[in-house]
């Protein structure tokens, strides 16, 4: 449980450390990314690994967690205490907060435009690739078929075209017919 809530507050420790570049340029180092990485890196191992944490692997948890925050909060005060007076004023004032959050809500609805477009070109590239599947079989012919295109002919092994279920029992009772007239020409020669 300790180790749980511990890491949680790492992944949102890391989180913040990772958004100060964006929020707070002023206080902000070159390298603070990386630490950011690694703080939500602890606090992932901490929080998937909480179960085997007990006994003394969670009291060297819990010290390093209280040391990683002290010395945190030193390194925050240092910074704080770097910036002019002006600088101070300004990070205090809720119009600099405001833009500040404006322009990363705008930043992430820009990221967030970039990522649909990439999901539609993707899905557009890979939809092209595939054929459409029918949806079942085909009975009717798409070319349109003149009436005496629907009678079969000696000729043709071609299959007649149909409309309706109309023409269907014409053509049937015509296989009908032309097998009854063959068995009767058939017997009479």
């Amino acid at each position: 449980m300790l180790a749980t809530l511990a890491g949680l507050l790492a992944l949102v420790a890391g989180l913040a450390l990772l958004l100060v570049p964006l929020l707070i340029p002023e206080l902000s180092r070159q390298r603070d990314a990386v630490w950011g990485a690694v703080v939500l890196l602890l606090g992932l191992t901490l929080v998937t690994s909480s179960e085997r944490l007990v006994g003394s692997p969670m009291l060297a948890v819990l010290c390093g967690t209280l040391l990683i925050g002290r010395l945190s909060v030193e390194v925050s005060q240092s910074r704080w205490r770097a910036l002019s007076p002006e600088e101070r004023q300004t990070l205090t004032s809720s119009e600099r907060w405001q833009t500040s959050l404006q322009q990363l809500l705008a930043a992430g609805a820009r990221l967030a435009a970039l990522a649909l477009e990439l999901r539609q070109l993707a899905m557009g590239r890979f939809g092209q690739a595939k054929p459409a599947k029918s949806g079942g079989k085909r009975w009717i012919r798409p070319e349109i078929a003149t009436p005496e295109a629907s009678e079969t002919s000696p000729d043709t092994q071609e299959p007649p075209v149909v409309r309706s279920l109309t023409e269907v029992d014409a053509l049937i009772q015509a296989s009908a017919d032309n097998a009854d007239a063959a068995k009767t020409t058939g017997e009479a020669g």
